[in-house]
């Protein structure tokens, strides 16, 4: 019997809030390398409070493992230079700057750790997005909403992280981008990129993951993998059928 691997990114325990507000009350999960794992769940569940966590851009209790190493007491910039990426909600782009140039900022971890022939990886950027290799001069706020967060994707893969953490990516965008981003989660993960999806849409969410978590009011209620997950009664009456249409 083959031994389970060491998970690249391990959760125990975690607790985080705001002031004397608790959001998430005690989370438990992990991922492996080279999957795609989606935490899904309503507005107000804690999904983004688990992200602002794990980047440590909020103050946490519990246990936070990647790559096997503890978290505890490392900044924001360390977990950075540890391989993790996150792709914020509000996308967070410089707007005043070109669209090659955010993604020349995305690289700074690449710099700093002397990758060689770090900048191949805009070529990698733009072969998985060929609209910014079109707008590479293009100033990042006049960017539509669909490239923009291609944008911010792509700056987070130019650090060439270990983790890929992507928070709502499919947030106020047309159904037809959304299944843009979703074709492109999809070609990351045959890349062997290991993703961490928070997003609302859990049909398209479910379809792209290898592994599934539900989490409601702090915690997580349900687990297991996405295609089992899809098929659940609960998941399909409160996420899959009217309800998640109304999102």
């Amino acid at each position: 019997m083959n031994t389970p691997t060491q998970p690249l990114l391990l959760v125990r325990d975690l607790h985080a809030g705001y002031g004397r507000a608790e959001v998430l009350t005690g989370l438990h999960f992990q991922l492996q390398k080279g999957q795609v794992v989606t935490v899904i769940g309503p507005n107000g569940a804690g999904k983004s409070t688990t992200l602002n966590a794990l980047m440590g851009v909020m103050p946490s209790r519990g246990q936070i493992f990647f790559d096997g190493q503890d978290l505890a007491d490392t900044s924001l910039e360390e977990r950075v230079m540890m391989g993790m990426a996150l792709v914020p909600e509000k996308r967070e782009l410089f707007s005043t700057m070109s669209v090659e140039d955010n993604l020349i900022l995305g690289g700074y971890r690449s710099m700093t750790l002397k990758v060689p022939n770090w900048q191949r990886a805009i070529e990698r950027v733009f072969e998985l997005f060929p609209r910014l290799q079109e707008r590479r001069a293009q100033m990042a706020g006049t960017l539509s909403g669909g490239e923009r967060q291609m944008l911010a994707v792509g700056r987070a893969l130019m650090s060439e992280p270990k983790l890929l953490m992507l928070d709502e990516p499919s947030l106020g965008l047309a159904p037809l981008i959304v299944r843009e981003i979703f074709n492109i989660i999809e070609r990351l993960r045959q890349q062997g990129t290991s993703i961490l999806l928070i997003e609302q849409n859990a049909r398209a969410a479910l379809e792209v993951a290898d592994h599934g978590y539900v989490l409601e009011t702090g915690s997580i209620a349900l687990e297991g993998p996405a295609q089992q997950l899809a098929t659940d009664p609960r998941v399909i009456e409160t996420y899959l059928g009217a309800a998640a249409s109304k999102h």
